[in-house]
């Protein structure tokens, strides 16, 4: 598990520039996607305050984090 994937794709110069990810950004990613569910889910039950303060948490918070970090 503590491997790194490497993906590497030109830039304009001709140089390669790795992307490298870890187990924080599975694991980030993941609650990104469960909470995105759950505020899906809460919605669907009427919750007009829990639910988009997830949606808002999965969307602009953790799964941008998984991508970055």
């Amino acid at each position: 598990m503590g491997t790194k994937k490497k993906a590497t794709s030109k830039t304009e110069g001709g140089e390669r520039s790795a992307l490298q990810f870890s187990a924080i950004n599975g694991i980030l990613g993941a609650s990104g996607i469960l909470t995105v569910a759950l505020g899906f889910y809460l919605l669907s039950q009427g919750s007009i305050t829990a639910a988009p303060l997830l949606l808002v948490l999965g969307y602009l918070v953790l799964l941008p984090l998984a991508i970055i970090l």
